[in-house]
C-alpha cells in the first residue's frame, strides 16, 4: 500500500489471516459486546469466527450451502446464516455457536437484516421476495413479493419503510413493513447492477451505488427524487455512512475503498486506497469505529481480514 494512502483517511491497522479458506467471500457481521467478527466464506462453505483484540480466527463453522448473509441479533446471543445454495436460514446460539434451527426459504437467499425493536429477522431470497421470520421462535412470519431478487436492502429504524435494491427490475423496491407490500418503485433508468446501499438517516437518503457504469446515486428517502450522482470506483459490493465524520467508504472489486466526503448537498471523493483485486466486501461498524475489509486468497497471499482505522 502507498505512503499517500497510509496517510488518507483510513489507515490500515491490521491484517487477519484467515488460514486455508479459498474462493470468494461474502458478508461479514459483529457480536460487538464479545468482540466477534463473522465472515461468509462463501467459496470455502464455511462461516469464519474472528476474534478482534486477538486478531485471531478462533472458530470456524462448517456444514453450509454457499453462505452468503450473515446477522447477529445481540438480544439472544444469536447468529444466522443465510445459504444460497439450499435456500436455508441456519441459527448458532451462545458463546459456543452451537447449531440451534434450520428454516427452509427460497433459492438464493442472501441478504439478512435485523428489525432489533420487533425481533423481527428479514432475508432476501428467491426470484424476487423478503422473507420476515420472528427470531422467538424462528418462523417465518410472511414474506413481501418484489420484481426481482433482492440484492442489499436497508430497514428505515425511524418509520415502516424497507429500500431495496431490485437490480433485474432495474428499481428500487419501497416496501411498507406494517402492510409488507410494495408502495413505491424508483426506476434506476440506464443504470444498472445496483447491488450496494446504504441508509442516511441524519440526511434522510438512500445511497445506492451502481457498476454499470460505476456511480453512487443519492436519492431523497421520502420521494426517490435524485439529489446527486458521483463517480465511483468499479464493482462496488459494500457502501457504508461514517455519519461521524461525515464519510461514506465504498469497497470495490476494482482492489479499491473509495473515500468520499458529504457536507451538505455535495459528495466529493478524498481518496482511493489500493486493497486486493476482488475484495469488494466489507463491513463498517460505527461501534468499534473499524472498516473490516474481506481479502480473497489471491496467488501466494492467503485470504485474510484487513482492518482500516478511520482518522
Amino acid at each position: 500500500m502507498s505512503a499517500a494512502a497510509e496517510r488518507g483517511p483510513l489507515v490500515l491497522e491490521a491484517k487477519i489471516p484467515l488460514g486455508d479458506v479459498k474462493g470468494r467471500i461474502d458478508h461479514l457481521a459483529v457480536d460487538v459486546a464479545h468482540r466477534r467478527l463473522f465472515i461468509a466464506e462463501l467459496g470455502n462453505n464455511t462461516v469464519g469466527v474472528i476474534d478482534i483484540d486477538g486478531r485471531k480466527v478462533v472458530h470456524r463453522l462448517e456444514g453450509f450451502d454457499e453462505p452468503q448473509g450473515v446477522a447477529y441479533l445481540a438480544r439472544t446471543d444469536t447468529l444466522y446464516v443465510a445459504n444460497g445454495g439450499t435456500g436455508e436460514l441456519h441459527a448458532f446460539s451462545g458463546a459456543q455457536l452451537q447449531l440451534v434451527g434450520k428454516l427452509a426459504l427460497d433459492d438464493d437467499a442472501d441478504n439478512i437484516r435485523i428489525d432489533r425493536d420487533q425481533a423481527r429477522i428479514y432475508v432476501g431470497a428467491g426470484s424476487g421476495n423478503l422473507a420476515i421470520i420472528d427470531a422467538a421462535t424462528f418462523k417465518k412470519i410472511t414474506e413481501i413479493g418484489l420484481k426481482g431478487h433482492p440484492e442489499s436492502f436497508q430497514l428505515d429504524a425511524a418509520g415502516a419503510r424497507i429500500y431495496v435494491n431490485v437490480p433485474d427490475a432495474k428499481e428500487v423496491a419501497v416496501v411498507d413493513r406494517s402492510t409488507s407490500k410494495q408502495i413505491a418503485s424508483w426506476s434506476t433508468a440506464n443504470l444498472r447492477s445496483n447491488y450496494p446501499m446504504a441508509l442516511d438517516a441524519q440526511g434522510n437518503r438512500v445511497l445506492v451505488a451502481f457498476r454499470q457504469p460505476a456511480a453512487l446515486l443519492s436519492y431523497d428517502a421520502a420521494t426517490g427524487a435524485v439529489q446527486e450522482r458521483v463517480e465511483i470506483c468499479g464493482d462496488a459490493d459494500d457502501v457504508f455512512i461514517d455519519a461521524r465524520r461525515s464519510y461514506v467508504y465504498v469497497a470495490c472489486g476494482q482492489g479499491v475503498i473509495d473515500v468520499l466526503t458529504s457536507r451538505g448537498d455535495r459528495t466529493t471523493r478524498v481518496a482511493r486506497i489500493d486493497t486486493r483485486q476482488g475484495a469488494r466486501t466489507a463491513l463498517f461498524s460505527p461501534d468499534l469505529d473499524r472498516l473490516f475489509l474481506a481479502v480473497r486468497a489471491s496467488g501466494a497471499e492467503g485470504a485474510a481480514v484487513w482492518v482500516f482505522r478511520p482518522v
